[in-house]
Order: structure tokens, then C-alpha cells, then sequence
């Protein structure tokens, strides 16, 4: 569906954006205002007008895709539009300002125009990348089905787990009662964990020659094996998700930092100008 809004209606919105830029850029190369430009002008202060209104119709999109009913737009092509316009505003802002940087609200307001753009941009990779992501590490599973299969796993354990020696035992124990999934940030970011009971219960059987049946040990290994390796989909499913989270958490803020900053801009250059 993320991808499909890239070409939606024919790419209506790449070309309006386009048009925009084009027109913008021609108006920018041929207005002769005195001295530099700057957001002073006639046609800054258009390019500015033109550039906020922008600003919050983005922002407004996340209340849209959020509520019922509303205006008769589609929400695809709300989508669609905010993913063009959005990169059509860094143009229409940089020439909105002349070039024209310094230590003031003004150039605060750019720059953090510039960082909700980017992740905008990152997070459009998120939402194209990961459903396909999410789709191939679960396998035609849910994480519901894996936990299920888990649960079964550990019961299967703990009654191989009477048959063994102490130390294998041991192992297997924390591997069926200790092991977690998710935990802090940090931990769900990493796929990796290093202090995995699971892991460290199969690693032991494994060089663990001769403290148990062959038999035994080859049933062990399976199920270990067979759970290391759902609780590693499990782990990368935890970790797309909060990837997806932290995202937002980054790109909210800051968008609505950047409207702040936005009326901060109007006032001031309305109140000294």
C-alpha cells in the first residue's frame, strides 16, 4: 500500500509538487528585488505564506488520517500528497529565505523544517520496507502461532529436562523459564542477545557430549534449535515494530516543534519588520 501511494493516481501529486518547484524556481531566477534576496520581498513574503500553509496542512495530516468522516479527499490521496509536497517544501522554504542564514528564529525554523523532512523521508522508507519485512521473517505465522509453538516447545523440554543430568537440567530450566523477549529499548533493538538463556541451553548440549543419551541430546537440540530460531523471528518482528515507534516518537515532536517555531517566525517578523 506504501509503495502504491509513489505512483498513486499516476503520480498526480510528483507532478503537481513538480510544477510547483518549477514555478517557484523560475520566479525565484527572475525577480530582481533590491539588494539580495531575502524573505522581505514581495516574493518571500508569497514563497512564506505559500511555504506555512504547507507546513500545516502536513501537520494536519496526522489529525486526518486519525479521524472519521471528514473532508471528501481520500486518504491515499492525503498520502500521496504529503509525501510530494512535503519534499516540494524544502525548495519553496530554501527560496523563501533568500539563502539567507544566521543565528535567529528564522534559520531555527529551516532546520527543523529540514529534520521533520528527512524523517519524513526515513519513515516512508519504514512503511515501504517493513510490512515486506514483517511478512518474510514470520513465514506465513503469527506471533500469536509462535508463542503457541514456544509454549508447546518449553513443556517438551521441561519433561526431557527429568531425564537428564543436574547440569543439563539446569540448562534447560533457564532456557524454558528465563529466557524474555522485548525488555527495554535497548533490547528490543538488538537481535542479538548475548546472554540468551535459550541460546546458552543449546550451546551447552551441544559440547555437552556424552552427559545424556544420544537420543536425548538430539531431541534437546531440536526443540532448542527449533526455539532459538522463533524467538529470533519474534525479536526482529519486536524490533521493526519499535524501529516504527521510535520513529514516531521523533518525528511528532518535532513537527510539532517546528509548527512552534513556525508562529514564533510569523510574530516576529510581523512585530520588527
Amino acid at each position: 500500500m506504501h509503495e502504491s501511494l509513489l505512483i498513486y493516481r499516476n503520480m498526480r501529486y510528483l507532478k503537481i509538487s513538480l510544477v510547483l518547484v518549477l514555478v517557484t524556481g523560475l520566479l525565484y531566477v527572475f525577480h530582481s528585488p533590491v539588494g539580495s534576496p531575502n524573505g522581505g520581498t514581495w516574493l518571500g513574503y508569497t514563497l512564506g505564506t505559500l511555504a506555512a500553509g504547507i507546513m500545516v496542512w502536513l501537520s494536519w495530516f496526522g489529525i486526518r488520517k486519525r479521524s472519521f468522516g471528514g473532508p471528501a479527499m481520500r486518504m491515499e490521496d492525503w498520502a500521496s500528497a504529503h509525501i510530494y509536497l512535503g519534499l516540494a517544501l524544502v525548495v519553496v522554504s530554501t527560496f523563501h529565505s533568500g539563502f539567507q542564514f544566521g543565528i535567529n528564529i528564522h534559520t531555527l525554523l529551516y532546520f527543523l523544517m529540514m529534520f521533520v523532512v528527512l524523517s519524513g523521508v526515513v519513515g516512508l522508507y519504514f512503511y515501504i520496507r517493513f510490512p515486506k519485512m514483517l511478512a518474510e521473517n514470520r513465514a506465513g505465522l503469527t506471533t500469536d502461532i509462535m508463542l503457541t509453538q514456544i509454549s508447546e516447545l518449553d513443556r517438551e523440554l521441561s519433561d526431557f529436562s527429568l531425564t537428564v543430568d543436574d547440569e543439563t537440567a539446569k540448562a534447560v530450566y533457564e532456557a524454558v523459564h528465563n529466557t524474555k523477549i522485548g525488555g527495554n529499548l535497548i533490547n528490543q533493538l538488538t537481535l542479538y542477545v548475548a546472554d540468551c538463556p535459550t541460546m546458552a541451553a543449546r550451546i551447552f548440549v551441544e559440547q555437552s557430549d556424552g552427559v545424556c543419551d544420544e537420543s536425548t541430546r538430539r531431541k534437546l537440540l531440536t526443540r532448542l534449535t527449533k526455539k532459538e530460531g522463533l524467538l529470533s523471528r519474534i525479536r526482529k518482528d519486536v524490533k521493526l515494530r519499535c524501529l516504527l515507534q521510535l520513529w514516531l516518537y521523533i518525528h511528532v515532536p518535532f513537527t510539532f516543534a517546528t509548527l512552534a517555531a513556525l508562529v514564533a517566525h510569523i510574530v516576529v517578523v510581523f512585530y520588527y519588520w
